[in-house]
């Protein structure tokens, strides 16, 4: 059975960054890695791995580059007014994102599309809490997990 396509819309606390989004997920996990546990304050960060021409963004993300956890060069996009967390690009080594975006989660305005897409993945696990369980039927990876 094919899963349905995702549309759905969110954006920041101050609302003054929209993202609307129409596609397939390649993936849905949770990141424990201490990045992300940094960007978003939290245990852990809920994403949705989409490529990035199935995205519309209104108003003016703040970027912040860094190599991340695993190496990786990233960017990481955020209101400037408010301070969301919103999404992050992967660089490719020619400096050029690559075609894919995590798209954080939390920003979406209906918990209906959470609801709909279970985590697939849980990746950095080593990063995890130690009394938070594994969640039950999710892929379980030390690690980052491929991605085109």
């Amino acid at each position: 059975m094919a899963t349905p396509t995702t549309t759905a819309t969110g954006g920041c606390f101050c609302g003054k960054v929209r993202i609307e989004y129409s596609g397939e997920p390649m993936t849905v996990g949770l990141c424990h890695c201490s990045d992300c546990r940094k960007i978003t304050g939290s245990l852990y960060s809920y994403n949705f791995v989409v490529k990035r021409a199935d995205l519309k963004i209104t108003g003016s993300p703040k970027e912040l580059a860094k190599i991340a956890d695993s190496g990786t060069h990233i960017k990481n996009y955020f209101c400037a007014d408010c301070g969301t967390p919103l999404y992050g690009l992967r660089m490719n080594s020619d400096g050029v994102p690559s075609e894919t975006t995590v798209l954080r989660a939390g920003i979406f305005d209906d918990i209906g599309v959470l609801n709909q897409r279970r985590p697939e993945a849980e990746i950095f696990t080593s990063g995890r809490v130690s009394w938070m369980s594994p969640i039950e039927g999710t892929g379980q990876f030390v690690g980052m997990v491929p991605l085109p």
